[in-house]
């Protein structure tokens, strides 16, 4: 099962956590403010810690 999606219907298309409404775009914009994941998944409950891990592994490994 993938981790991202993308649905026309939901967010005009944005990448979001596969089974939320939560855009990936949140967890770095989090991230880049200094916030921790723990703080992330308090505010999006939807996001599981492996959804957000597996996104940073992959973006690590395309960095």
């Amino acid at each position: 099962m993938p981790i991202v999606v993308r649905d026309p219907e939901i967010l005009g298309g944005s990448p979001i956590f596969n089974g939320t409404r939560v855009p990936v775009r949140n967890l770095f914009d989090y991230l880049i403010a200094g916030q921790s994941t723990h703080e992330f998944l308090e505010d999006f409950p939807t996001v599981s810690y492996e959804q957000i891990k597996q996104v940073l592994e992959k973006a690590e490994a395309t960095a």
